[in-house]
């Protein structure tokens, strides 16, 4: 686990494959915020389990995340496997989601599939060959996870302020997986970026940075609280 920053708490999720060290480009675009990061078991630097663990179980790791962190909520950024991660805390922990940002990401099971051939040409950002090697059986077992869950049951219980984000030429999760999300989810907001699937990788990082700052500024959400006692 990794915090630092001062400001708003913003707990980041990674996508499929990504340590931790993946989201450099966008905090140091984004600024103005407590940072809590961690690779989740099988990517990163964290060991790879026995066998998957579903997506309920990595929303719970999430919150215990927070709980390392010494936070009773805070702001929460998803982008794709981790927007399902997301998801699912949302309504797993409501109180500890303060505000939702889904980045790139779908419902699981029902969503609108995406290119094969443009998933194998993703290129890894500049930087990635400091980041620790992928383990094959954990970027299985993450796949696995998300193969078998379907957020579309509880979209609509999610209370939280939501924003959804999508590059408008994401062939890997293509943007009407966003479109859905929005229109499921009560009184979320949609952003289409002009941008791919890697909304990580720099350049992409800044746009993204500054299409989420509004949102993560707003006032309308509970403020972030450390934990009792």
């Amino acid at each position: 686990m990794r915090v630092q920053g001062d400001g708003d708490p913003l707990l980041l999720l990674n996508g499929l494959t990504r340590p931790l060290e993946s989201w450099e480009p966008f905090t140091q675009a984004l600024g103005g915020h407590t940072i809590v990061s961690f690779d989740a078991p099988g990517s990163g630097r964290s060991p790879t389990p026995i066998l998957p663990l579903p997506i309920s179980m990595l929303a719970r790791l999430a919150a215990s995340v927070l709980d390392a962190a010494g936070l009773a909520t805070a702001d929460v950024l998803g982008y794709s496997h981790g927007g399902a991660v997301a998801q699912q805390l949302a309504v797993h922990a409501p109180t500890r989601v303060r505000r939702l940002v889904l980045v790139s990401t779908s419902c699981g099971v029902g969503a609108t599939p995406g290119s094969q051939d443009a998933l194998r040409a993703l290129r890894p950002p500049s930087g990635a060959s400091s980041w620790p090697r992928s383990d094959a059986v954990g970027t299985l077992w993450h796949s696995m996870a998300v193969s078998s869950w379907s957020s579309i049951p509880f979209l609509g219980a999610i209370r939280a302020p939501v924003l959804v984000v999508s590059g408008a030429r994401d062939r890997v999760v293509p943007p009407a997986n966003s479109a859905l999300l929005a229109r499921r989810i009560p009184g979320a907001e949609l952003v289409l970026l002009p941008a791919g699937h890697d909304l990580q990788r720099e350049g992409a990082a800044s746009v993204l940075a500054h299409a989420v700052e509004p949102f993560l500024a707003t006032k309308d959400a509970q403020p972030a609280l450390p934990v009792a006692g």
